[in-house]
């Protein structure tokens, strides 16, 4: 039988919540008017991100390195949304910086964890 992983254990899973926690606080300083635009987009994004590493964690290794890589992949059209959202001035600087570094760090931690699948 397959080795399956426990994602409540895996560090990206946790890193994944903590970044989906972050972004949920930062949209509720949206204006009204992006509450069904980029606040929403964003919101979807980065719950996907630890949601395909506890779907994957269920399914083969091969599968997994797949939903780990979408989760990747959300990781990265969240910074996008993040450097608009900056842009238009609904997130400073610093918030930026501090959520951009916690994305790299997932990143990274994700790349490293999928070459071990």
């Amino acid at each position: 039988m397959a080795k399956r992983h426990n994602y409540k254990n895996l560090t990206i899973w946790k890193l994944g919540l903590e970044i989906a926690f972050n972004i949920s606080d930062i949209i509720k300083k949206f204006p009204e008017i992006e509450r069904f635009a980029l606040s929403d987009q964003m919101n979807r994004c980065s719950i996907s991100i630890p949601s395909n590493i506890a779907e994957g964690s269920a399914r083969s290794q091969k599968s997994f390195k797949y939903y780990v890589n979408i989760a990747m992949g959300s990781s990265f059209e969240l910074v996008t949304q993040l450097i608009i959202a900056k842009h238009r001035a609904y997130i400073t600087e610093a918030e930026f910086e501090m959520i951009e570094a916690k994305i790299e760090h997932f990143q990274r931690m994700a790349s490293g964890f999928q070459n071990q699948l």
